[in-house]
């Protein structure tokens, strides 16, 4: 089933285009990975999915199963967030606030799915913490959990793992995997195009050249795909990823 369409889009800010040429498609259990250099407009596309700013051409259209308003959403880790007086328990049930439209009081089948959530993501022992004693991969944690309280349908994730140290990006890779290996559809923005051929099924590439979307296998065997991986990859001299790798970490 398709949660969001989007052909050929056309986004900016007072009037005045950023990104364009923008199609693909969102099926229920995708795992999209966006990614591209900085300044392809990979963050206009976020807000223009979130609905924070208008389209300016194309067709952004969104499933009767799911509104702006029931996407799940992580942003990038800031030091401001990080500080937060609340606690872990909080700050995830506070995702559910998202589609309410009066009342603060939590029903109790929310405080049944917050109690899974956190389960879920790994962070029951420490729901009475404050989250400002936390590490930058916990509060990531933390924050994924607020998000999945705010959707049944999909998360929308924002270089996520940019603040992270390796050990907690991987752990973080792997947890997203399995969310979406367990029915939550996943759209990431990525700057790490290695970790996106390794988990996401499929790719969109925002490029002032030429866009791409496809799926993994596409891209991989693509003239961006190959040139991207190329790019991302900090060794002199590599065979870099190929599939059957991608197959295997799967």
């Amino acid at each position: 089933m398709s949660l969001i369409n989007v052909e050929n889009l056309k986004l900016g800010y007072d009037g005045k285009c950023v990104v364009e040429g923008i199609t693909f498609t969102v099926n229920e259990g995708d795992y999209l990975c966006i990614v591209g250099e900085n300044g392809s407009g990979k963050t206009t596309l976020i807000k223009g999915l979130l609905g924070l700013i208008g389209k300016l051409g194309g067709t952004l259209e969104y499933a009767d199963v799911l509104s702006k308003n029931h996407i799940g959403y992580l942003s990038q880790r800031s030091e401001h967030m990080a500080d937060f007086p609340a606690s872990v328990r909080e700050i995830v049930m506070s995702g559910f606030l998202n589609n309410r439209s009066f009342g603060f009081r939590y029903s109790a089948f929310e405080k049944q799915t917050a109690e899974k959530v956190m389960a879920q993501v790994g962070i029951s022992s420490i729901q009475k913490k404050n989250f400002s004693s936390l590490s930058g991969g916990q509060q990531q944690r933390v924050l994924l959990a607020r998000a999945l309280c705010a959707t049944k349908k999909l998360i929308l994730l924002d270089e996520p793992t940019s603040a992270l140290d390796p050990i907690a990006t991987s752990e973080f890779y792997s947890l997203v995997k399995s969310l979406n290996k367990n029915g939550i559809t996943v759209i990431m923005v990525s700057h790490d195009v290695t970790a996106a051929v390794r988990n996401a099924s499929h790719i969109l590439c925002l490029s002032q050249a030429e866009n791409f979307y496809g799926t993994t296998h596409e891209f991989m065997h693509s003239e961006t795909g190959r040139r991207m991986l190329v790019s991302d990859c900090p060794c002199d001299d590599c065979q870099h990823l190929s599939c059957k790798e991608v197959r295997f970490n799967a």
